[in-house]
C-alpha cells in the first residue's frame, strides 16, 4: 500500500477509519527525511494492515504544531485513535520493523486504563 498524504482536512477521518496509523512528519528540504522516505515506503508495502501517512510540515504547519514537532523527520504511531509513540530521527529499516513489531504488541486496553486513571487523578 502506498503512503497517504495526511492533511488537516483528512486527519480525523484517517485516524478514525484506521486502527493503526504511522505518520512520517517531513519536509522536502530535509536531507534525513529524503533518506528515510524509501525505508518508510518499503515498510508500507510490507505491512498492508497499517495505514502509512506523511505530513509535509511546510504545507501542514497546524498539524505539525498539534503534534509539537520540533525536529524532522519525526515518526508517530497512532493505535485506536491514541498516540502511543512519537520520536524524531530517521530510522534504519531494521529499527522501523522493530518499532512496528513493538507497536503491534502494545496492549491497548492497558493504555486506555492508564489514560483513564491519569485523567481521574487530574480531575
Amino acid at each position: 500500500m502506498s503512503t497517504v498524504e495526511l492533511t488537516a482536512d483528512n486527519f480525523d477521518q484517517t485516524v478514525t477509519d484506521n486502527e493503526f496509523v504511522l505518520i512520517d512528519f517531513w519536509a522536502s528540504w530535509c536531507g534525513p527525511c529524503r533518506q528515510f522516505a524509501p525505508v518508510f515506503e518499503k515498510a508500507s508495502e510490507k505491512h498492508s494492515d497499517i495505514t502509512f501517512t506523511k505530513v509535509d510540515t511546510e504545507a501542514e504547519q497546524q498539524l505539525a504544531a498539534a503534534f509539537d514537532i520540533r525536529s524532522i523527520p519525526t515518526l508517530a504511531v497512532i493505535r485506536d485513535k491514541t498516540l502511543i509513540y512519537s520520536q524524531p530521527g530517521a530510522l534504519p529499516e531494521a529499527a522501523l520493523e522493530d518499532l512496528i513489531r513493538q507497536a503491534r504488541e502494545v496492549d491497548m486496553d492497558e493504555v486506555r486504563k492508564a489514560a483513564a486513571a491519569q485523567e481521574a487523578e487530574q480531575a
